[in-house]
């Protein structure tokens, strides 16, 4: 299998469907034996029911199943039965997935599945991760967080690079790139569940020395958030702090 996409959603009943109908229109457009993993993360609403159902109406009305050397669905969903964290919901799905490249990208695709390929021009070039970038010059954000956000997303990557790891200029894309050997031996290992797990696994992968690039990219911000501008920004404090000190 050529890709594996992993999705984290976690109350995504009312844009997981679109998304999961641009990614299998992208990749079955392009050739490519592909399989989307969508890790539920203990939803307290309907995401679970509304891609069952989904992939029931796709499979009756078109060519949506694919049989790939172990024989399985294109799109497949996981459930936590709880709520985890957008790390484990991560670690999930790579862990499950069987494609030689695996992408992971947020529900709503605020960096849209077409950036795919610069990523996956990058892996070609031998690289063991590629990550995208709001971050770099050549990144095009077309719309931007509010204040905020930006604030609180300035504010981070101040103490990402002072605590941890200075390389990156984003660590916080939902957008990246992984060969399945590589990945798979970060995930193994991963101790972060929320979402400095980014942090985490770039730490790691620096340290063993794999091939890392960062790759501008387009990004839009959604309006639909899942972050706590509370609670979270102290819960990556913590994750921070304990991968400063080696957990």
């Amino acid at each position: 299998m050529d890709v594996s996409i992993v999705i984290p959603a976690y109350n995504e009943e009312g844009r997981i469907i679109p998304t999961l109908e641009k990614i299998c229109s992208y990749f079955q457009s392009a050739g490519m034996s592909f399989e989307v993993i969508v890790v539920d993360d203990g939803s307290k609403d309907g995401t679970v029911r509304t891609v069952t159902q989904w992939q029931k109406n796709k499979l009756f009305s078109s060519p949506l199943r694919g049989e790939d050397e172990g024989g399985g669905e294109i799109v497949r969903i996981i459930s936590h039965p709880v709520n985890m964290g957008k790390g484990a919901a991560v670690r999930t799905g790579v862990l499950a997935a069987k494609g030689n490249l695996i992408l992971f990208s947020d529900a709503d695709l605020s960096t849209p599945i077409e950036e795919f390929e610069k990523l996956r021009r990058v892996m070609d070039e031998g690289y063991d991760v590629a990550i995208g970038s709001r971050g770099l010059s050549e990144s095009d954000v077309k719309i931007k967080q509010n204040l905020l956000r930006r604030m609180i997303g300035v504010a981070g990557s101040y103490m990402i690079k002072l605590m941890v790891i200075k390389r990156f200029a984003d660590t916080q894309c939902g957008f990246k790139m992984f060969s399945n050997e590589k990945g798979k031996l970060l995930f193994r290992r991963q101790k972060i569940q929320g979402f400095a797990f980014d942090v985490e696994l770039l730490y790691r992968a620096v340290r063993r020395n794999y091939r890392i690039k960062e790759v501008p990219v387009v990004w839009m911000n959604s309006v639909v958030s899942r972050v706590d501008t509370v609670r979270d920004p102290l819960r990556v404090l913590r994750d921070l702090l304990r991968i400063r000190m080696g957990f």
